[in-house]
C-alpha cells in the first residue's frame, strides 16, 4: 500500500520533541525580521527525518505536494528528501522521463516559495536540479540566481554543487560572478561555499583566478569561505584587495 502524507506527519509526529522544536526555531531565526520568520518546528532531528522519509519514499507526487505545503518545517524537509531520494532512484533506472518531471515539479516548489529555507535548499537543489540540469540548457539555474528572492537564489547557487561534483564549475563561478553584490549573509555563505568547492574538487587555478578578479568586489563572508583551503599568505593577498 502507497504512504500518505498523513502516515510521514504521523511518524514525524511520534519522533517530535518540545524541547527541539524551541531549540530549533532559535537554530534557524524564526523571530521577527529575521530570515525564517514564522517557521513553525515541531521538534525532529534530521536523522529522525531521514528515517521516516526512507520507510515512506513511495509517496506520490499529490502526497509530496500536502507536505510541502505544510505551514511545518520538518513536514517540507520529509518532502524535499522523498523528491530526491526518487530522483536518485530514477536516475539508476535511467528513468529521464520521471527525471524530468521529478526536476520540473521541484521548480514549481520552488517558484511557489515552498523551499524556503537554508537546509531545504542544500538538501535538494543539487541532488535534483543540479543532476538534471547538467546536460542539459541551464537558463533556469540563471532565471533563479536573477531572482532577488534569497531562497530562489540560494537555489541556484546550490544547484551548481550537482556539476562541481561532475567536474564542471563555469556555472557556479558565472553564476557567483552575478550575485557578488548580494550582502545578505546566506547568499554570502552559499557563494564562499560553492567558490570554495570549485577550487577544492575542480581547479584550484579557476578558484584563484576568480578571486584575482573579483576579491575586491566580495563581501567579507564570501571571500572568507571561499579562501578557506588556500595558504595563509593567499587568504591574507586576497583580504588586503578588499
Amino acid at each position: 500500500m502507497t504512504s500518505t502524507a498523513d502516515d510521514v506527519k504521523r511518524a514525524l509526529d511520534e519522533l517530535s520533541d518540545e524541547t527541539d522544536a524551541v531549540n530549533l526555531a532559535r537554530f534557524f531565526k524564526t523571530g521577527p525580521g529575521e530570515y525564517g520568520e514564522g517557521d513553525v518546528f515541531i521538534g525532529v532531528r534530521v536523522p529522525g527525518t531521514r528515517s521516516v522519509v526512507r520507510a515512506h519514499a513511495d509517496l506520490d507526487l499529490p502526497e509530496v505536494t500536502v507536505l510541502l505545503d505544510s505551514p511545518v518545517h520538518e513536514h517540507r524537509l520529509a518532502g524535499l528528501l522523498v523528491l530526491a531520494t526518487q530522483f536518485d532512484r530514477a536516475a539508476k533506472a535511467d528513468d529521464d522521463a520521471l527525471r524530468e518531471k521529478i526536476a520540473t515539479f521541484y521548480l514549481d516548489v520552488v517558484m511557489r516559495g515552498r523551499v524556503n529555507n537554508w537546509d531545504l535548499v542544500d538538501s535538494s537543489a543539487d541532488r535534483i536540479l543540479g543532476a538534471w540540469l547538467y546536460d542539459r540548457p541551464r537558463a533556469p539555474v540563471f532565471d533563479l540566481a536573477a531572482d532577488d528572492d534569497l531562497w530562489r537564489r540560494r537555489v541556484a547557487l546550490l544547484s551548481t554543487f550537482g556539476f562541481i561534483r561532475r567536474g564542471d564549475a563555469s556555472t557556479t563561478l558565472e553564476v557567483a560572478e552575478r550575485v557578488l553584490g548580494d550582502r545578505r549573509d546566506l547568499t554570502q555563505k552559499a557563494t564562499g561555499w560553492m567558490l570554495r568547492e570549485v577550487g577544492k574538487r575542480v581547479d584550484r587555478d579557476l578558484l584563484t583566478g576568480f578571486l584575482d578578479r573579483h576579491a575586491a568586489a566580495m563581501g567579507r563572508t564570501a571571500l572568507t569561505y571561499a579562501c578557506e583551503h588556500l595558504t595563509a599568505e593567499e587568504r591574507a593577498g586576497y583580504r588586503a584587495m578588499r
